[in-house]
């Protein structure tokens, strides 16, 4: 597993340098390796995060962060569903659906 996240990660820098026309390979290097993290991290789907029971253990709570950059809300918005739907993470996944598409309205 170690040498596929290597490869990932390597293609990935490649993909900033280029992007970003050159610069510091250790600096992209580090950037690739936190979106490939984060993105391993990440759900699939968001039927992938809900547990069979809807409801997930206070060790699994979705931080605001991760809720914010899934659903593209705020962190403050992502905050106040947290707090307001507590542990249900198909209703706070949903909630947070409701705001953006009510947004671009």
């Amino acid at each position: 597993m170690g040498d596929e996240r290597h490869e990932k990660i390597q293609k990935r820098a490649y993909q900033i340098w280029q992007r970003e026309g050159g610069g510091d390979p250790e600096h992209h290097w580090h950037r690739a390796e936190a979106e490939i993290d984060r993105e391993a991290a990440l759900p699939l789907t968001a039927d992938d995060a809900v547990p069979q029971t809807r409801e997930i253990a206070s060790t699994d709570v979705l931080t605001v962060e991760e809720l914010a950059v899934r659903t593209g809300i705020s962190g403050d918005e992502a905050q106040e569903l947290i707090e307001r739907l507590g542990s249900d993470r198909a209703a706070i996944e949903q909630a947070a659906r409701g705001l953006k598409g009510r947004r671009k309205s």
